[in-house]
Order: structure tokens, then sequence, then C-alpha cells
């Protein structure tokens, strides 16, 4: 079990990211039917390269979720599942399989192209949590899919004096070093918990892409409040030396940022290449049964 830190915040940041823009999501379904809230939607992808997609699902009522995400191939990039609440179980076309519950995570590196379900293993209750897609650079959209699993009581965690508890997913924040790295978009993410009156910051490079989803309570930035189940996306002023928020009734929301590639954008569904002919290439090999038995790799 990752024990938690207990941090004293000395030092504020001399010029915290203001919001840029707040968006809303939009009411989708994906998979075999399951109701979904998209906020990072496929217009947003060059502002926030390198993130491709936000998926956003919560609800009680089981015909919201109960068909799940049947067989369905991915190339190009990565998804990050991070479950609040619920059981989802996971299949590949390895033969690999493993179980999602409250608090765990998921990071999935399709690379050159795998097949996997993702179905809820519940038939009543809360389901709810995130699904985050990750661009892989050029480089790497081809490399072997690889997968890992990182149970809650993995995931490094700090508490601050300003009542503020950070779960740190990926990346580094205030010297916590994350569950995942990654060289190449140099991910940060968060699930960040403030209580009445609490702050936040954490500093985060001017040139990297951030944004803010609020999904408990309202939070306060630069004087502009983001209110629940929105997402606020951050300015990259050079002179911005990292990220402060606060809570005055108390919120919980996640935090990403990340090192844009600045290389072209060519998706079809659940293919994210560089050009077009890749994901006519993607397609054909999808079709001639290339994807399947790819061999899954440890992280």
């Amino acid at each position: 079990m990752v024990l938690q830190k207990v941090l004293k915040m000395n030092s504020a940041l001399n010029h915290p990211r203001r919001i840029e823009q707040i968006v809303k999501g939009i009411a989708t379904s994906d998979g075999a039917g399951v109701k979904l809230t998209r906020v990072l939607t496929q217009d947003l992808q060059r502002r926030l390269d390198p993130f491709l997609m936000l998926d956003v699902f919560r609800s009680d009522e089981p015909t919201d979720y109960l068909a799940g995400f049947p067989d369905h191939p991915h190339r190009g990039f990565e998804t990050a599942t991070y479950m609040l609440s619920g059981r989802l179980r996971h299949r590949d076309s390895a033969g690999h399989e493993g179980l999602l519950e409250g608090g765990d995570v998921q990071w999935m590196t399709a690379g050159s192209g795998v097949i996997h379900s993702e179905i809820p293993e519940q038939e009543n209750g809360l389901m709810e949590g995130f699904q985050l897609w990750l661009n892989l650079p050029s480089s790497r959209k081809m490399t072997i899919p690889r997968y890992r699993d990182i149970p809650n009581s993995e995931i490094p965690r700090y508490s601050t004096s300003q009542h503020a508890t950070v779960l740190v997913i990926a990346g580094d924040s205030n010297g916590v070093k994350g569950a995942i790295t990654r060289e190449e978009t140099e991910p940060l993410y968060l699930d960040i918990q403030l209580a009445k009156g609490g702050e936040f910051s954490t500093r985060v490079p001017p040139g990297h892409n951030a944004f803010i989803y609020v999904y408990r309570g309202s939070v306060e930035i630069g004087g502009k409040t983001i209110d629940e189940k929105r997402m606020g996306i951050f300015g990259n002023d050079a002179h911005a030396d990292g990220i402060s928020i606060g809570a005055e009734g108390g919120a919980r929301a996640i935090l990403v940022a990340g090192r844009p590639l600045g290389e072209p954008i060519v998706q079809h569904g659940p293919f994210v290449m560089n050009r077009q002919e890749e994901i006519y290439q993607a397609i054909l090999d999808f079709r001639e049964g290339r994807f399947a038995g790819a061999e899954l790799a440890a992280i």
C-alpha cells in the first residue's frame, strides 16, 4: 500500500495560470449504448494536444451502462480508465483480463493494435468514472500493446496543510511521483479533493496544455468559478509557473496536463494516426485479423 505523505506548502506560485475557456460536455452514448458525457471532444484535440478525448460516466440506472463496451479495436494512442465507483471487467484479444473496482486505474497502450472489451460486472448500483485518451508520438504508434491495472491502494497520494488530498495517477506533483510516467508527453493526472476553504497548487510547465474537470462542488481559479460537471481549459501564459485552485464549499476535480506533440492528428473512430494512409492500413489490418492475438506486455 502507498503511504500518504503530508506536505506543508511553504511557497505560493508567483504567476498561476488563468482559465481561458469553460466547457460543458455533450451527452452521448458509446459502446453498446452506454450513456456518458464527452467533455473533451474532437474539436478540442488540437488545443489540448496530446489529449484526444475525455469521457465521463455516472449513473445508478443499470440500463445506462449494463451493455458495456463489447469487443472493439484501438490503434495509435493510450487509454486511462479511472473508476470511482462500480466494477468493470476488461478482456483483450491476447487472453488477458482484469477487474477495475472503485478507485482503480487501468492504463492501456493500444500501440499497433489491440481488441478489447469493457463490461460492467454488476447488475445495479452506481457506475462512475472517467476514460481519458492520450495520443502517442509517431515514433511509438506501432509499439507493442501494453496495459497495467493499478489498484487504488497503489496510487501515490499526499495531503497538504491547505486541506487538499491528492492522488497522483500520472506525472509528478509537489515532489510526489505518480503511478505512470511518459517521457514524450509528460502527462500529469491528479484527482484532487478539497475540504471547505481548501486550496491547492502545483507547478506545471507553461508550454504544457492543461485542463480541470470538476465532478463534485465547484472551484475558484483566478476569480473564475468552475461549477460541477464543467471543464476549465487553462491558458498558456509564457510567464505562468503553475496552477492554483480553491474551494469555498469543498470540491473534487481531476487536473490533467501534458506536453503537446505538435504532430498531425488523423482520427477514424478507434484509430488515431498521423496520416490518412495509416488509417486505411489500420482498417485493413483490423479487417484481416492482424490485431487479434497481439502480445501484451507489462508496462
